[in-house]
């Protein structure tokens, strides 16, 4: 008697970087990690890849070092060592492929598999996105080539922000001009904040059409987002991740003619001006330190540098607060997420302070709790809930995957194997 085929339940995620790819496998039924890994500095002889198998309460980590040409040997690598943990890309369980993609531009409002149509449209946006767009097409190119049988699916970081009405996502600029060029608000990090919105409506023991809320995403890259209803009606990034809250290599919001003066006056090129206000500015620009757990530490020494570096972050972290919260006009939280929200209680501690005539106000010692899980840090009293939700990109970009492709077993190529194939990417 012929064994029943498994139903494919499980979603590979990849994103993709220049010379990078982190990658999760995870099973739906469940929501559950069963593997997890990174490649990094492909193209070089020092390329490493980790592996971490997580099934069955995981197991080891492993570690590998040595030359890596490319993202089809860096995907050629990572079947091998899931294939060890027995959960070989040639698995019937495996439903979908999902791929982080920066921008969508405004045609992309939702998970889409991918086809030679979307394909040739996600590289029209690479001059909006040039550093991120090439890497994610490598990623898509070498995935399909590996598994030309299965569903490719693009997560797009823009498609959460499309909801933004018109009045918030255009410049003031000439209508032509912008239209002409694609010059408009699209803003980014958007499965981190789709994922924490829906997340902190849960945590109020809510559903996201109930609740507005104030995401903070405070990484090295930092954003913010006001979402009423479970749409964003609002994001600091722009046109590129360079506007918005003072981050960790970045400027934020600047009056854009301190570009006209540094080419006239300082006789930089436009490339130099790049470089300045998106690897030299920010925390790192201020103080030379873009750790904020460092930074807390000289200002714990007297670093005066480092001090005024911590106020300027908070100072226009709170103006992002106090304008969300006028463009939303009620708000029932505000949810820190990512590296620096979830883990530094003095950036929680010092964006709340002054705001309680907004109902807002943060419990010291539900603040200094360290903990994986989401948590109000926000006493009874207060009027409006304090939050830190631990982002999950890569679940949410498996979920809305998963959700896409309905768990439908992939197609067969007749004859074909999935060793023949991995035999023809490395050709």
């Amino acid at each position: 008697m012929t064994a029943p085929t498994p139903v494919p339940t499980r979603v590979l995620v990849l994103n993709s970087g220049s010379s990078s790819v982190k990658y999760q496998l995870l099973d739906m039924r469940d929501d559950s990690r069963l593997a997890q890994g990174l490649v990094e500095r492909i193209g070089e002889e020092t390329s490493r890849l980790v592996h971490t198998p997580l099934q069955g309460g995981g197991g080891e980590k492993r570690e590998k070092n040595g030359p890596i040409a490319d993202h089809a040997a860096a995907l050629k690598a990572v079947a091998e060592e899931l294939a060890a943990d027995g959960l070989g890309l040639d698995s019937p369980e495996l439903a979908a492929i999902g791929h982080r993609v920066v921008h969508g531009g405004l045609r992309f409002t939702e998970p889409t598999v991918i086809d030679d149509e979307v394909l040739a449209e996600i590289e029209r946006l690479v001059p909006v996105a040039p550093l991120h767009n090439p890497a994610n097409l490598t990623g898509i190119r070498t995935a399909t080539a590996l598994r030309p049988d299965l569903p490719q699916v693009a997560v797009f970081d823009t498609a959460f922000h499309t909801t933004m009405p018109e009045s918030a996502a255009r410049y003031a600029i000439d209508v032509e001009t912008a239209d002409a060029y694609r010059i408009r608000r699209y803003g980014f990090h958007g499965t981190s904040h789709a994922y924490v919105s829906r997340e902190t409506a849960k945590l109020l023991g809510k559903e996201p059409e109930e609740v507005n809320v104030i995401v903070l995403h405070l990484g090295n890259g930092a954003s913010a987002s006001a979402v009423r209803g479970g749409r964003c009606v609002d994001t600091s990034m722009g046109l590129t991740p360079l506007e918005g809250l003072v981050m960790g290599t970045r400027s934020g919001d600047i009056d854009p003619a301190v570009t006209f003066h540094l080419k006239r006056v300082a006789g930089m090129s436009a490339d130099d001006i790049d470089v300045l206000l998106n690897k030299k500015s920010g925390l790192v620009g201020l103080c030379g330190d873009n750790d904020m757990r460092e930074i807390r530490r000289r200002i714990d020494e007297g670093d005066e540098r480092a001090a005024l570096a911590f106020e300027i972050y908070i100072h226009r972290l709170k103006k992002y607060i106090g304008a969300y919260y006028a463009v939303l006009g009620r708000v029932d939280a505000v949810a820190f997420t990512a590296g620096v929200g979830e883990n530094a209680a003095p950036v929680r501690e010092a964006a709340i302070t002054g705001l309680e005539e907004l109902g807002l106000a943060v419990d010291a010692d539900l603040n200094a709790v360290r903990s994986d899980e989401a948590r109000l840090i926000s006493p009874n009293y207060a009027r409006v809930a304090v939050a830190v939700v631990p982002t999950d990109e890569e679940l949410e970009i498996a979920r809305q995957t998963f959700a896409l492709v309905g768990g439908e077993a992939p197609a067969e190529r007749p004859g074909e194997t999935l060793g023949e194939t991995l035999g023809e990417v490395n050709a």
